[in-house]
């Protein structure tokens, strides 16, 4: 039981409780010591959330095997066939330099400017971050320049340049996560090699060599400095954009360097900027008609890569600067030309599109659809060769009409019982009107189709001088056959692919293509290809050696057309406007030879003199009526080889799209306003009115200009 009379003494009035309780903190106290604990905590959790952040970007980013690797884009760095550079397409990242190959002036010079505590900094720099702070408090704008080359690097490798807080703060943790994985010396080798100097260059080596020259780890002291400066405004200090700018902006690099005691004050004033050779720009010129035919070929050379690619490619820079110059002294006013050179194994050493490419980048040499006028006669007289004539074989030069169609001669002459060779010597429309009407123009037909012409063919009698539309690079194809005496020619442009770091991913093979024609026909077609340079129509293409070649001109000289091959070479040109509205005065023999003599004389100069072979002996066997059937139907009956050297069945073929001129493409460009054509068709109107009964209207048939017709009564 509780005991109630417990009496309880209360304290004395006016005393101190024995145990007294510490009052609580209010006031200003109060606010204090709360913020501090809510600050600290917040502090303690941001800084786990930071080292959480960091650990997790760190175990995230890709080894430096793979950093190494990453490139945004694909650069390709274009060779010519003696290994000098042509022209680099898409960023330029160069050869890859180790940390000990990168000159210590380049290092020294690159902290000097960007990061002179990066030793010292775990990859934001609270100085640099301080100061920026500062400066936008004093400026009322944020200053470029707080940011470590950690941070660049970060930058450049994973995010963008956009101006907000929220990347500058990814930026801060993945520049933690770096310095985190990597050393320091790993993460300065890859900021120097990834880094954008302008010109399109990434990195110190092709830096080096886009302005100097030379490889990355030859650097000399003012040049590592010009290239250290160019970091802060590439588009600006570049030598390729202002030369003095950039040696400027080096200048102030190389104080730095002295203030930082990274270079004494002796050796910067010894330091010659003066005598400082900035390299010259690569071609950008004909050089571009090339690549832009060779280097889709890659799509189908290569398997799917992504890294940086160097392209060995067949063509010679000093053939290519005497085929443009040739073209351009050459050409008559107004007009444009085209020029293809091959090797005897289809190897083309230089190809020019048109008269400047910076005005007119479409390829008249590879893309245009142009008629040939005589050149094309070349067909007809292999199919006639190949059916039994001979050179020396007896024909007539006189008036013929082929089913209502009436060839002329040049001049209107008639020069009666000549030999074959005379009669393609001078191009006698006649004869050859009446050769492929002989032997069946269906027979000429499949004849180009087998020496590899890719555009429609028609078959109306006025095929035989050259109506039907063809390519520049296909006639020149279809010569150099000739040359290598009846072997398919394969042109290509590309010899060896490989990536920068040295694996080869394609190697060119040379093979020999099949037999088109017999031996004794080739040997005949040279021989009247000889003869027509010798004393023919061709003279102007002699070059003091043993020349075999071919011109063709069009109706109202529209097109001028030689193409021949001498010591192994064959080039074909052309010459015309690109509107197809006449050119006084442009005839095969005249501005289109003297081009091609003009270039040869260089082409063939360093190789032995060839006779060619003319004498062949004839097949023993001699055709059957039955037989000659063989060597007529139409032309799709016959098998070719297309561009790649395949063997075709042009009855499995889809029909061939005529490729389109840029001013077909768009209206009012800068090609000359090209005029719509469409493909020949399969027969012209006089001949379907004839077949069918009709009324015969005039009209122009089109081909050589030695092939004009007059209009009927």
């Amino acid at each position: 039981m509780a005991r109630s009379d417990i009496r309880r003494t209360p304290p004395p009035s006016g005393g101190r409780p024995r145990n007294p309780q510490k009052q609580p903190p209010r006031g200003w106290r109060l606010l204090v010591r709360r913020l501090l604990v809510w600050g600290g905590s917040l502090g303690l959790l941001a800084l786990v959330s930071l080292v959480v952040a960091v650990g997790l970007a760190a175990r995230t980013l890709p080894d430096f095997d793979q950093l190494k690797a990453n490139q945004n884009e694909q650069m390709i760095v274009v060779r010519a066939r003696d290994g000098s550079e042509l022209v680099t397409l898409g960023p330029s990242y160069g050869k890859w330099l180790s940390a000990g190959q990168i000159p210590q002036v380049m290092k020294d010079a690159i902290l000097s400017t960007e990061d002179k505590r990066y030793y010292s900094h775990v990859g934001i720099d609270p100085i640099g971050v301080a100061r920026s702070f500062q400066i936008r408090a004093q400026t009322g704008a944020w200053r470029q320049g707080g940011s470590t080359i950690t941070q660049q690097l970060a930058r450049t490798v994973f995010l963008n340049n956009t101006k907000t807080f929220g990347r500058k703060l990814r930026e801060a943790v993945l520049a933690l996560a770096l310095e985190w994985k990597f050393s320091k010396s790993q993460i300065l080798e890859l900021y120097l090699n990834k880094v954008y100097f302008g010109g399109g260059a990434y990195g110190v080596d092709s830096a080096a060599r886009k302005f100097f020259g030379h490889s990355g780890d030859q650097l000399s002291l003012p040049e590592a400095a010009i290239i250290a400066g160019l970091v802060k405004a590439p588009s600006h200090y570049a030598p390729t954009a202002d030369a003095e700018a950039a040696v400027g902006r080096g200048q102030v690099v190389l104080g730095l360097m002295v203030e930082n005691k990274k270079v004494s004050s002796s050796a910067a004033q010894d330091a010659d900027f003066k005598g400082l050779k900035f390299a010259q720009e690569s071609g950008q010129n004909s050089v571009r008609y090339f690549t832009d035919w060779a280097l889709p070929q890659l799509d189908i050379l290569l398997p799917e890569n992504t890294e940086p690619i160097e392209v060995w490619t067949t063509l010679d820079p000093k053939l290519q600067g005497a085929a443009t110059d040739s073209i351009t002294r050459n050409v008559p006013g107004g007009a444009q030309g085209a020029l293809v050179s091959m090797d005897r194994d289809g190897a083309v050493l230089a190809l020019v599109g048109g008269t400047d490419y910076v005005t007119s980048n479409y390829n008249r040499a590879t893309n245009a659809v142009r008629q040939p006028g005589s050149a094309w006669k070349l067909f007809v007289y292999l199919a006639a060769l190949e059916s039994g004539y001979t050179p020396t074989s007896e024909v007539v030069d006189e008036p013929v009409t082929i089913q209502g169609w009436s060839p002329r001669n040049s001049g209107g002459t008639y020069a009666g019982k000549i030999d074959v060779r005379t009669a393609f010597a001078y191009s006698k429309n006649t004869v050859a009107a009446q050769l492929g009407n002989e032997v069946g123009f269906s027979s000429v037909a499949g004849m180009a189709r087998r020496f590899g012409i890719t555009t429609p063919i028609s078959t109306v009698p006025s095929m035989v001088l050259g109506s039907n539309e063809v390519r520049l690079i296909d006639m020149t194809r279809a010569f150099a056959a000739v040359s290598a005496q009846g072997q398919a020619i394969e042109p290509y442009g590309i010899t060896k692919v490989a990536t920068t770091a040295g694996r080869v991913l394609y190697q060119h093979t040379s093979k020999q293509g099949p037999s088109l024609v017999p031996l004794s026909v080739t040997a005949g077609i040279t021989d009247l290809l000889q003869t027509a340079v010798s004393i023919g129509t061709g003279r102007a293409a002699q070059i003091g050696r043993p020349v075999a070649g071919k011109t063709g001109t069009t109706t109202s000289n529209k097109d001028g057309w030689f193409l021949g091959f001498s010591s192994g070479i064959t080039t074909g040109v052309w010459m015309g406007r690109d509107d197809d509205k006449p050119v006084p005065g442009l005839q095969g023999g005249t501005a289109p030879a003297r081009a091609f003599a003009s270039y040869m004389k260089i082409a063939v100069a360093g190789r032995p003199v060839e006779q060619f072979q003319t004498q062949a002996q004839l097949p023993s066997w001699q055709l059957e009526p039955d037989d000659e059937a063989n060597f007529s139907g139409r032309p799709e009956d016959y098998y070719y080889v297309d561009e790649q050297g395949n063997l075709i069945d042009p009855a499995k073929q889809p029909a061939i799209e005529r490729p389109r001129s840029p001013a077909q493409e768009v209206p009012g460009g800068n090609s000359g306003g090209l005029v719509p054509a469409s493909p020949p068709p399969a027969a012209n109107d006089d001949f379907l009115n004839e077949a069918t009964g009709g009324s015969k209207p005039g009209g122009r048939s089109g081909g050589s200009s030695e092939n004009r017709t007059p209009p009927p009564n």
